[in-house]
């Protein structure tokens, strides 16, 4: 991230900041990984520490169905039951000790304030748009903005539209840009498929002097509790700094194409501890004269591989749906399905848009993803004939 600032802050860093009417403003520093990591300083109207209760924890951990999993797997999106409330919404569906991801089905915008206080957040909006409102600032979204939420941001969503879905993922390491693609300054370099311009920082709103009783709710150690405090959380009058929630749209991601057809990381657009996240998006296909663009059969030895299909026609695919979620672990040979090679050859172009997470530790397929699932994906691979023959041998 780039360094910003908004608001009124002091020229100094820890010294006495004052109001116009002569009134102490309190600093606060917003950062992760101890003192180490990227952080940014916030300046509040009041104290932020004002807690007036404090309520019982309500346990959110997910329910696991597979602990250990080695067959290709696939979950119906579409499936997924919406919720009015948004925590309430969130359908784990994969996860594994460094992230959870599933969908979110909200109906209703958050009339309480949030923080997640262990895990960064990766909310894709597939469909909808609002607002994320934050105690640094506003980020209006739309359909195709990845909202980068960093762990112990205060926030709500407002949602202007109906059927809004949200791709989630929640990581128990900070989400960054790949270094690969920034020099040692932490600039995106030349090659970089986006660059700073892509990344959108909150939009500035006027701090909220207020005094009652204001409901944050707090999820930590899959434990969501509430606590009340004596003062509005958007307070801030003004703050500056790296660490800091933003949007960037899957539409200004500008795909790396070649000859010949490219591996996943050249797709890839944020990475965390043990995970990669790639997007997928409308490209022109391999230009050399015998060219395949369809991807090649792999076993992804090391990772698993999660794709959730957004927008367009998956090219390797077939019978895929939008907000399908497709796994195939590691170790296991996947590639194209039957026909999808033959169809790409001489195809110059494709208007897909889809989310990929790998995974370098194996995923656990929770309660929530079973009840969505197509048990026939695994067998989804077999030629028609040798369907045909496996119909009749379960007849």
């Amino acid at each position: 991230m780039r360094y910003h600032q908004a608001g009124n802050i002091p020229p100094k860093r820890h010294t006495i900041f004052k109001s116009p009417e002569d009134k102490f403003y309190y600093e606060q520093l917003f950062g992760t990984e101890g003192f180490h990591g990227i952080s940014s300083l916030l300046y509040h109207t009041h104290r932020p520490t004002q807690i007036k209760s404090i309520g019982p924890a309500k346990d959110v951990t997910p329910k696991i169905a597979v602990e250990k999993n080695v067959a290709p797997r696939m979950f119906k999106g579409m499936n997924v039951t919406p919720e009015d409330d948004f925590m309430d919404s969130r359908k784990i569906l994969l996860m594994n000790n460094d992230l959870k991801m599933g969908l979110a089905k909200p109906r209703k915008s958050m009339d309480y304030f949030y923080k997640n206080a262990e895990c960064d957040e990766l909310l894709y909006v597939h469909n909808g748009t609002g607002i994320l409102k934050t105690f640094v600032g506003d980020l209006e979204f739309v359909t195709g903005d990845y909202l980068i939420i960093p762990r112990g941001t205060i926030y709500q969503v407002e949602l202007k539209s109906e059927d809004t879905v949200f791709f989630v993922l929640e990581s128990h390491s900070p989400i960054y840009t790949p270094k690969r693609y920034r020099n040692e300054f932490g600039q995106l370099l030349e090659h970089s498929p986006f660059c700073e311009r892509d990344m959108i920082a909150p939009v500035f709103k006027e701090p909220k002097d207020e005094k009652g009783e204001f409901l944050i709710k707090v999820k930590k150690e899959n434990q969501i509790t509430d606590f009340i405090y004596a003062t509005h959380p958007f307070d801030v009058v003004g703050w500056d700094g790296y660490f800091y929630p933003y949007k960037f749209n899957i539409k200004n991601f500008e795909p790396i194409t070649g000859r010949i057809h490219q591996p996943p990381p050249v797709h890839q657009n944020f990475e965390g501890h043990n995970f990669v996240v790639c997007s997928f998006c409308a490209r022109m296909y391999d230009y050399h004269p015998m060219a395949i663009p369809a991807p090649y059969n792999h076993s992804n030895i090391d990772s698993d591989e999660v794709l959730f299909y957004t927008e367009g026609d998956f090219m390797s695919r077939n019978h895929i749906d939008l907000m399908d979620f497709t796994l195939h672990p590691g170790g296991i040979v996947h590639g194209p399905h039957p026909g999808a090679m033959e169809r790409s050859i001489g195809k110059k172009f494709t208007e897909e848009y889809a989310v990929m997470v790998d995974p370098f530790r194996p995923l656990k397929i929770t309660e929530e993803a079973l009840k969505v699932e197509d048990p026939s994906y695994k067998t989804s691979w077999l030629e028609e004939s040798d369907k045909t023959m496996e119909d009749r041998s379960q007849e």
